[in-house]
């Protein structure tokens, strides 16, 4: 999994503005549908770390502690970026919600 990825899909489902593809078209995606890819990378990516690590507590031989401690250091960041977009967003919502008419 890649941190610039997770990055920059947690920064297009904040701004709004749907990510640009490689041809440097924008897709077509919406807000909920950008949240919704950036919070599943996320799970993902808890999965992924989740399994590492019991696969080395199983003393697969394919894995290692550090790239089980990698996994679960990148599950950590991505996660803790996703509560800080959701805090930021209830943040917002609280201030409209104030805001008077």
């Amino acid at each position: 999994m890649d941190l610039k990825a997770i990055n920059a899909q947690i920064a297009t489902a904040v701004a709004g503005v749907p990510a640009a593809s490689s041809a440097g078209s924008v897709a077509g995606s919406d807000f909920a549908s950008s949240l919704d890819a950036a919070l599943k990378t996320v799970s993902r990516g808890q999965e992924q770390a989740g399994e590492l690590q019991r696969q080395f507590a199983l003393e697969n031989p394919n894995v290692g502690l550090e790239d089980a401690v990698v996994a679960m250091s990148k599950a950590s960041i991505s996660f803790a970026a996703a509560v800080q977009v959701r805090n930021r967003l209830v943040q917002a919502y609280e201030q409209i919600m104030t805001m008077q008419v």
